[in-house]
């Protein structure tokens, strides 16, 4: 759930209401034809401009406004690096393992898997380009929506103003009713442009937003693709892919790196320190062993030279 499409609704929605409370009585900001011809007359013009089956479609692209994608560059990036040791290490077809748990981005699969089918890089980099277009493009369509409608709504609402004042206009003759007549003749242009300006162009800017962040995401994708097919290192991976992202997010790449070198430094450090300890009790068991057998070498050496000297005593007797 993205938190900032809540609020920004939930705060504008209030602060209005406050205003039209503390003013008077909200009554008179409540007029059905007026949101009919406004509501209406937009919806209907959208409908003009895009066929049914992409308005229909609408709620599932208005979910994106409220629903955030949790597909991180920093965790991307850090799926790539793997992958690409994993390559150099023990070569591309043991990628075909990573897609099939299906635990990657299904782009990113597909990238994978278009690499383990043999396909050179000028075929790789095209078909995953042209998916990207045409990505771009549905999203255009779904942000054109949002704009039409924001563009219609506070036109249909100066019509509403408009029908209303000429019906006003019809009562000149009693002055009672000019006043009341164009307050809601004037409601209309503020249906139009409460849709328009809270609703209809935002939604359409972050739907913009999200579309922006979705490229860069397929964008880093197809780098680290293409640089994983060729056997770049995976340091060197690292770095082409770290150009797409902000200064800041590079330094947390960065520390990220850093943090599993550390980790990888200290392990061999423990390694180490257990091998050395090891050694260490071995140490004064193998000088005891060799003490042992410096003490019963002479002994050995004793009797060889007393062997003579049982002899000659024997030849005496």
């Amino acid at each position: 759930m993205d938190l900032a499409s809540v609020a920004g609704i939930v705060s504008g929605v209030a602060l209005l209401a406050w205003a039209v409370v503390s003013g008077g009585s909200w009554g008179i900001f409540l007029n059905l034809p007026s949101l009919a011809i406004t509501m209406g007359g937009t919806f209907a013009g959208t409908l003009l401009s895009y066929p049914l089956g992409k308005l229909v479609g609408v709620l599932k692209v208005l979910k994106q406004v409220f629903l955030k994608r949790e597909v991180h560059p920093l965790e991307l990036i850090a799926t790539l690096v793997r992958l690409a040791d994993r390559a150099r290490r023990e070569g591309l077809l043991a990628l075909e393992h990573e897609v099939s748990q299906g635990a990657v981005d299904p782009f990113l699969a597909k990238g994978v898997q278009l690499v383990v089918d043999g396909a050179d890089s000028g075929m790789v980099r095209n078909i995953m380009d042209t998916e990207l277009a045409f990505l771009e493009e549905r999203h255009r369509e779904g942000q054109g929506m949002f704009e039409t409608m924001g563009a219609l709504a506070p036109a249909f609402g100066m019509i509403g103003t408009l029908i209303g004042l000429i019906q006003m206009l019809q009562n000149l003759d009693r002055p009672d009713q000019i006043g009341p007549g164009m307050a809601l003749a004037l409601i209309t242009t503020l249906y139009g442009a409460l849709l328009a300006n809270l609703v209809f162009i935002p939604m359409a800017g972050k739907l913009r937003v999200r579309s922006s962040e979705e490229i860069l995401i397929k964008q880093v994708v197809i780098e680290g693709i293409l640089s994983i097919q060729a056997g770049d290192n995976p340091r060197i991976v690292e770095e082409k892919l770290k150009a797409f992202l902000a200064p800041k997010l590079r330094n947390s790449v960065a520390a990220r790196a850093g943090g599993r070198g550390a980790g990888k430094e200290r392990g061999a450090g423990k390694e180490q320190g257990a091998k050395k300890g090891r050694e260490s009790k071995r140490g004064p068991a193998a000088a005891g062993a060799a003490g042992a057998a410096v003490v019963v070498a002479p002994s050995a050496e004793g009797r060889r030279a007393s062997g003579p000297a049982a002899a000659e005593k024997g030849g005496a007797a």
